[in-house]
């Protein structure tokens, strides 16, 4: 493979990595926040019990995010130092607000939130819980401003082969902006839930049915069940502003090669994307839905693959299939929302071990469907890494594959390694569940007044030595 190949692969490796502890630090944050303001309202120890839980998950998550990210702002500059020097006038303020204001807002209050409970009164430890809340939602907003831009640039002029701001506003809202940031938001949220709701079917399966393992399962299938569909309005909402700005993602998502005048455009459900060819092989279609879904119309049509040069073509093979995965995970966390409203009504839902095991099994879809939107998404973009205006391969910096080779080879066994043992961590503090009398893990100043936590995992009292998983398969 080329350099260019290499370092495309290089930063989506690390980009996955590194996008799936934010999505869900950005959950986690609001549903601590949740849960400590239903705990000052209720004064229920449910509600104290699960927050002094899911924080040590927080405490984790956040770390592993902070680390992985510092990666990629590097590569931007080692690997992207053409697109750096072109574009650099937009997206290196819109990141440096991002530090100035989420990440600051994250770090002041985080402590607060960490180590505080027993050390600043209620009010003041529910404000910092609601400010790295609020951080991390601020961040979404300045990353996806920055990413959204690149898929919608506007706001800007091209003065000596160099990217200059003229209106701010116009760059920071784009058209695919709003989309794209309550799409990635949701996605956050439906995945923490997921998550949540996974976590305490696991334990529900194994005859563990304390209040704070059912207050869990009920609050993330409340979430899903009112997000879900909320997210496919948003979903569709999304499609067709990528419709009127980014057609030929479109076709490619769509694996659409040619209009035939006065004909509807068919749904293929399912098919190969020969790009070669220029078709798609073994199509199962739909007449009519095609138009249906992508303009509301009947009889609307949508530009084919072969309008666009085939330079200009995005690979349709590839996100052919990432846009069905995702869309096909988000049918599933519908009919799982569905089916926890039926069981709460019969009064099942704690109950019904065909249910527990689908919400366990839908634990993780909700990070797979946000990798693949994403994967969708970035590579329905290409040849274009600022659309319309810089083609891919003119931003790669000038190294040879085989230093980017070395480098790739290094962060996939650091990365597997390092954050492996983290997520194995983190699957073992989970495993071991909330305590019911509390405590979790915060310093008590009437036993040891000295305490001084330093960094976050000190939140965490479950030591960190090699995990067993046997606990995870029931044994």
């Amino acid at each position: 493979m080329s350099a260019l190949d290499l370092a495309r692969i290089q930063f989506g490796f690390t980009v996955s990595f590194h996008i799936l502890f934010p999505a869900i630090t950005i959950g986690l944050a609001s549903y601590l926040a949740v849960l400590e303001g239903l705990w000052l309202a209720t004064r229920d120890a449910v509600y104290r019990d699960l927050y002094h839980f899911w924080s040590k998950v927080f405490a984790i998550n956040f770390a592993m995010g902070v680390v992985s990210g510092l990666v990629m702002a590097y590569e931007f500059g080692t690997n992207w130092s053409y697109f750096t020097a072109f574009a650099g006038g937009v997206t290196g303020p819109l990141l440096t607000y991002e530090v100035l204001t989420a990440f600051f807002l994250e770090a002041g209050f985080l402590g607060v939130m960490l180590f505080g409970w027993n050390k600043v009164g209620p009010g003041l430890h529910f404000f910092a819980t609601l400010m790295v809340a609020l951080g991390t939602l601020v961040s979404a907003t300045w990353i996806l401003a920055s990413n959204s831009w690149m898929q919608t640039p506007q706001g800007f002029e091209i003065v000596n082969g160099r990217v200059v701001p003229v209106d701010w506003l116009k760059v920071i809202f784009n058209p695919s902006f709003p989309y794209r940031l309550t799409h990635m938001v949701l996605a956050s949220f439906l995945s923490t839930g997921l998550f949540v709701g996974a976590s305490a079917a696991w334990h529900l399966l194994r005859g563990r049915s304390s209040p704070p393992i059912r207050t869990m399962l009920s609050m993330a299938m409340w979430l899903v069940a009112a997000l879900a569909p909320l997210q496919i309005l948003v979903g569709d909402q999304h499609g067709l502003n990528t419709l009127k700005y980014q057609p030929a993602k479109i076709a490619a998502m769509e694996g659409h090669w040619q209009n035939t005048p006065g004909e509807s455009v068919p749904l293929i459900l399912f098919g190969w994307p020969d790009m070669a060819a220029e078709t798609t092989r073994y199509a199962l279609e739909i007449p009519y839905l095609g138009s249906l879904i992508l303009t509301h119309s009947l009889d609307g049509v949508i530009p084919g693959l072969k309008e666009f040069k085939p330079e200009d073509r995005p690979d349709s093979t590839v996100v052919f299939w990432t846009f069905r995965i995702m869309v096909g995970l988000g049918m599933l966390m519908l009919a799982l929302g569905a089916w926890s409203l039926w069981l709460r009504w019969k009064k099942d839902l704690f109950s019904s071990e065909l249910f527990l095991r689908a919400a366990l099994a839908m634990g993780p879809a909700g990070l797979i469907a946000l990798l693949a939107g994403w994967v969708t998404t970035e590579m329905g973009r290409q040849p274009w890494v600022v659309y319309g205006i810089m083609r891919t391969k003119d931003a790669v910096s000038n190294h040879s594959a085989l230093a980017i080779t070395i480098t790739l080879t290094a962060f996939i066994i650091l990365y597997f390694a390092v954050f492996g043992m983290g997520v194995a961590y983190m699957m073992k503090v989970i495993a071991k569940g909330p305590d019911d009398d509390s405590g979790g893990g915060q310093p008590d100043p009437e036993t040891d007044p000295h305490v001084r936590p330093a960094r976050p995992l000190s939140a965490i009292k479950t030591p960190m030595d090699a995990p067993s998983f046997s606990n995870l398969r029931g044994e």
